[in-house]
């Protein structure tokens, strides 16, 4: 079994419920792994992610994901020692609805 096959079979099925778990693709699908295992993995799954696609990779991906939770955000600044005024959820000013006229 390649790397590639390899990283996907050692994450939980569980956290991609909504899609074919069979037919996720390593590369192809790196912005729903890296977010799924940083939003629900624990630290044995971050540290096999970060090992598979590297630092740079893994940033370049949170850097520009429109929403993370404020503690995923907390624990991934924390991990990878960055300021959280990269993060374009960070950043990005929140939507203002009008409930009530």
């Amino acid at each position: 079994m390649n790397m590639k096959n390899n990283i996907i079979a050692r994450l939980k099925k569980q956290y991609f419920w909504d899609v074919d778990f069979n037919k996720l693709d390593a590369e192809a699908d790196k912005r729903l792994i890296i977010l799924r295992v940083f939003n629900l993995g624990d630290l044995k799954e971050i540290n096999l992610i970060i090992e598979y696609y590297g630092r740079n990779k893994i940033l370049n991906v949170l850097y520009n994901i429109n929403y993370l939770d404020p503690k995923t955000l907390n624990f991934i600044v924390k991990l990878f020692n960055v300021p959280k005024n990269k993060f374009k959820c960070y950043t990005r000013e929140p939507l203002k609805h009008q409930h009530w006229s």
